[in-house]
């Protein structure tokens, strides 16, 4: 039974850490692409399109959102570590599963906060970008903390029960 939801757990790991690299890549060649044609447009026949900058901006959030997603699920965030350096192994790894299971917290709490506020965008009925609704373009927040807090919640179990990996390798087995 086990083994299965290993499988199920790795296979959905496989697509998201798919799905994460190609959003990447499309989110910051859409990025270049729209900001060399916005200059050129500018430059060379005193035009532009009004919407690409409020655009770009909702791109580079989306972007570091999936891309803050994208550096946890290698164990890659940043990390205040003046104690790895001094703790032996054993502590090393019981204040890791600690932190990691305190940053799920926050990411969980912040995820919250986020949906909350995407509430009240829905119910204002708040809009960007060319009347789109703000809910949909701000939806990313809410995801991205949710899925780190899942991110390090699995980390830290994994590391509770002994199957933590090296930070260089991802969360499931």
């Amino acid at each position: 039974m086990t083994s299965k939801i290993t499988e199920l757990l790795a296979r959905l790991d496989r697509i998201g850490r798919a799905a994460e690299n190609v959003l990447l890549v499309t989110l910051l060649t859409g990025m270049i692409l729209l900001s060399v044609g916005q200059i050129a447009l500018r430059e060379f026949f005193s035009t532009g399109f009004i919407w690409s900058d409020e655009l770009l901006k909702l791109m580079v959030l989306w972007l570091a959102m999936i891309a803050a997603i994208a550096a946890c699920r290698d164990n890659r965030h940043i990390r205040i570590d003046a104690l790895s350096h001094l703790l032996p192994a054993r502590l090393l790894k019981v204040s890791r599963v600690i932190v990691d299971g305190f940053a799920a917290v926050v990411c969980a709490f912040i995820a919250w906060h986020a949906f909350r506020y995407l509430r009240l965008e829905y119910q204002y009925g708040d809009t960007v970008l060319l009347e789109t609704p703000a809910w949909l373009a701000h939806g990313i927040v809410t995801l991205a903390f949710a899925l780190t807090a899942w991110r390090f919640l699995v980390g830290a179990l994994r590391r509770a029960a002994g199957r933590g990996d090296d930070d260089n390798q991802g969360w499931m087995p």
